[in-house]
């Protein structure tokens, strides 16, 4: 068995795919196997992964009903002791990430995770995850599955992705088997990807899909903490707009700036008082 599986999803997107098979097969550690699910792409795509069919484990072409349905696809395919995805547009932070990554992948925990670059089209900004996981942490933010390396039979202890969702689903799992099933996790201190942040859980539109399934996850399994989640949430925006306004009462900036201080003090009368 290989320590670890790594999984690819792309649809229509052979540009990202070019630059995402090329980042796995140029690590410099081998003891891994790699895994496309296309969903039936008409772009391009299948001809480059058939291009590359000598060095793809296994892969598929069809339609799918959605990412997470993708990603359960190659999570039943892979064969080996961890799972990562790496989807395409993404990549990975070095040529030797692996190798210095494969040095923790020992089977004793259940989740290693990683930090991550979010690379948009002109900008790009280095996200630390911490150390210790908390429920507090997964009420405003969460990890992303481009720096997650899951051992594969959790999926068969804990269960798959919920494909009725459309952006939350990796957000589940984690929360339900951190506070459900105790899952045994460390964090890694070293940059593992390049996250493409033009996917879909990142455009702004697609916010008010992410809080609203995230609510629908809390209300399934939390109901009791329903009120004290979206108070986590008030309190977390308040913090960061009080940390902003600061900044702007400290520097005596010129205009637009005093402009953004008066705009965050009236933000400020919206939101929950600090008791």
């Amino acid at each position: 068995m290989k320590k670890l599986s790594i999984i690819t999803v792309n649809y229509n997107d052979k540009v990202g795919l070019e630059k995402t098979i090329n980042s796995i097969l140029e690590q410099t550690y081998k003891g891994f196997e790699y895994i496309i699910i296309d969903g039936n792409s008409n772009d391009g795509s299948k001809e480059l992964i058939k291009k590359h069919k000598e060095t793809v484990d296994y892969w598929v072409s069809e339609p799918d009903s959605g990412i997470y349905n993708a990603m359960n696809k190659g999570i039943r395919a892979a064969t080996g002791e961890y799972v990562f995805f790496l989807n395409a547009g993404d990549v990975f932070y070095s040529k030797i990430t692996l190798d210095e990554i494969q040095k923790s992948l020992n089977g004793n925990l259940d989740l290693y995770y990683g930090d991550v670059i979010f690379k948009g089209s002109n900008k790009e900004r280095i996200v630390k995850y911490p150390d210790e996981l908390s429920f507090y942490f997964f009420s405003h933010d969460g990890i992303c599955h481009q720096s997650c390396f899951i051992k594969r039979t959790l999926f068969n202890d804990i269960f798959f992705y919920n494909e009725k969702l459309k952006i939350v689903s990796d957000w589940e799992f984690l929360i339900y088997g951190l506070v459900f099933k105790n899952i045994s996790y460390q964090h890694i201190d070293c940059i593992v990807s390049y996250y493409d942040f033009e996917g879909i859980s990142s455009r702004p539109e697609s916010e008010s899909t992410k809080l609203k399934e995230r609510e629908i996850v809390m209300k399934k399994y939390f109901p009791l903490l329903i009120d004290d989640y979206n108070r986590l949430k008030d309190l977390t925006e308040l913090a960061s707009l009080r940390r902003i306004r600061n900044i702007l009462y400290i520097k005596k900036f010129s205009f637009p700036w005093k402009l953004l201080k008066v705009f965050s003090d009236v933000l400020l009368l919206f939101l929950p008082k600090q008791k």
